[in-house]
């Protein structure tokens, strides 16, 4: 299978923080809580960031549990992320995520074996988790001035 180009765009909307985010159509909204200059008219991005990788993992347990022998009747995965704001607002610190904790429920009646499987096929097969743990090239491709 070719390599697929996935694209979105991010439109800083005239009030606050807030951030429209398009892909194939369908729209996001970001924002920032008042604590950090936003109007909380929706998650902040490293919040999607987790509901991201969170959901990525969902995805890949739902398409890999046959494959695994795995009755899958439903999973949750609770997810965390340690952030120092000093190092967005002051450049003091990393401003990205020092530590992302997660913790999967499997709602299922196969052997545990098989959800162990299941849980390691998850974490090296999740497109969004091999992004965060490996890191990606960061191509900036310049700007323009729009009038």
């Amino acid at each position: 299978m070719p390599v697929m180009t996935f694209k979105a765009t991010a439109t800083k909307l005239p009030q606050g923080m807030a951030v429209e985010s398009e892909a194939r159509g369908f729209k996001i909204i970001a924002d920032e809580p008042p604590a950090l200059g936003g109007n909380d008219q929706g998650m902040n991005p490293v919040e999607m960031q987790l509901c991201a990788l969170g959901s990525c993992m969902a995805i890949v347990a739902s398409f890999f549990a046959k494959q695994n022998d795995v009755d899958l009747l439903g999973f949750r995965v609770d997810l965390e992320g340690d952030l120092d704001p000093a190092g967005f607002m002051m450049g003091a610190c990393r401003p990205g995520f020092q530590e992302i904790r997660y913790k999967m429920f499997f709602k299922t009646k196969s052997p545990r074996e098989n959800v162990e499987k299941l849980a390691e096929v998850m974490k090296s097969r999740c497109p969004v988790g091999d992004c965060l743990m490996n890191g990606v090239k960061f191509s900036p491709a310049g700007f323009e001035i729009e009038e």
